[in-house]
């Protein structure tokens, strides 16, 4: 998997000679009697700035609700966050300053795997925490990181989810559909390394140029291939514009596979009706189960907030992020330290929200391998 991050090494190296000035040693800065400061580099333009704002409402509900209740052991959470526009050298940049000129305590749930990687070696320099970033990236599992605390489940994982799954029904022509930058060149990856044990050939992997994106050769293409399925290794428009040119383009189309960073939400908007039958990897609890503790909880403090808001998946996958974030600074106490914090999260044994665990240890920051496959019905809505 290695060999698809070499790319990601070089931009880094870029971005961070662009950005050389000595850094902070920030550790235990953005911690004070009363705040808790948060900060974070994120996509919020672009075909995936709508569905990351929808993680960071989420968030903000959550930390909004402990606020309210009086914060964590007297300390308020505040949550900053400054667009990259999906570019690893704005993500170096903008944590740079977040770390520097804002004095935040830890980088929460930032958005892409070339940005993550990007940013590492400021975060170990300065030994500031990143926690729940938005990537599935083995790099960021495979090894022990201390200052790395992932929460979803991994790319890994939900390639394997899918490509066993399709095994098990009999389909045998799987086509993978990707965007040309770093998440779909992960995911691609883990999908190739998922096929070959299962000792499948993927029939085509059709590329689209980001930067001149053009979604009815990619229908064209797809058509010629004839898959039976094809596996979206992208998210955000990217994925509905892709749905929408094979619909057009298809006399009969082929049934469509996504990775969790789908969003069901733009999927139910942009596609509508001819959504239903897309299948959905899914990293957290169902929202239509509002049996689980904290599904109940998400909807009941949204429908206060806003009682004819829409629930939302990636409105729910933030909530999840920052209400296991808020149960390991409490656990670590009044005393609030980077170091205390990694101790406090590292000693909690299974953090349970349902059927999601999220388990770390002094050998690894995995979080969660909780994976399910969803399918998406008439209404947009998706069942388990």
């Amino acid at each position: 998997m290695h060999r698809y991050f070499k790319a990601f090494v070089h931009s880094l190296s870029l971005a961070v000679a662009l950005c050389g000035a000595p850094l902070a040693q920030a550790g235990d800065q953005g911690v004070s009697a009363t705040e808790i400061k948060l900060g974070a580099s994120v996509v919020l333009s672009g075909p995936l700035g709508a569905q990351t704002s929808e993680y960071g409402v989420g968030s903000r509900l959550y930390f909004d609700s402990v606020n309210a209740a009086g914060g964590v052991h007297g300390r308020k959470i505040s949550y900053l966050t400054i667009d990259d526009g999906f570019d690893a050298k704005r993500a170096v940049a903008n944590t740079r300053k977040l770390i520097d000129e804002s004095g935040v305590f830890m980088i929460y749930n930032n958005t892409g795997t070339a940005q993550t990687a990007a940013i590492l070696p400021l975060l170990e320099e300065s030994k500031t925490i990143v926690f729940g970033p938005v990537s599935g990236a083995s790099m960021f599992r495979d090894k022990y990181n201390r200052y790395v605390f992932n929460v979803r489940a991994g790319y890994a994982a939900e390639a394997k989810r899918i490509i066993s799954q399709l095994t098990l029904t009999g389909i045998s022509r799987i086509a993978v559909f990707y965007q040309d930058d770093g998440l779909g060149k992960t995911l691609l990856g883990e999908l190739r390394t998922a096929a070959s044990a299962e000792k499948i050939s993927l029939v085509a992997e059709i590329k689209l140029d980001p930067a001149n994106p053009d979604f009815p050769a990619a229908g064209e293409a797809t058509a010629k291939a004839q898959p039976q399925v094809v596996i979206l290794a992208t998210a955000g428009t990217t994925f509905t514009n892709y749905v929408n040119a094979v619909l057009k383009t298809a006399a009969a189309p082929p049934g469509f596979y996504g990775f969790s960073v789908a969003s069901q939400d733009i999927i139910a908007r942009e596609v509508k009706e001819r959504a239903r039958g897309i299948v959905l990897a899914q990293v957290m609890p169902s929202l239509r189960n509002s049996s689980v503790p904290i599904v109940a909880e998400y909807l009941k403090l949204l429908g206060e907030r806003s009682p004819d808001a829409k629930p939302s998946a990636s409105q729910f996958e933030g909530f999840v992020h920052a209400k296991l974030l808020v149960t390991g600074l409490r656990r670590a106490g009044r005393d609030l330290s980077t170091e205390s914090f990694v101790k406090a999260m590292e000693s909690a044994g299974d953090i349970a929200f349902g059927h999601f665990i999220a388990k770390y240890t002094p050998q690894s920051h995995v979080g969660s391998t909780y994976v399910e496959l969803a399918i998406m019905d008439n209404t947009g809505q998706l069942r388990y």
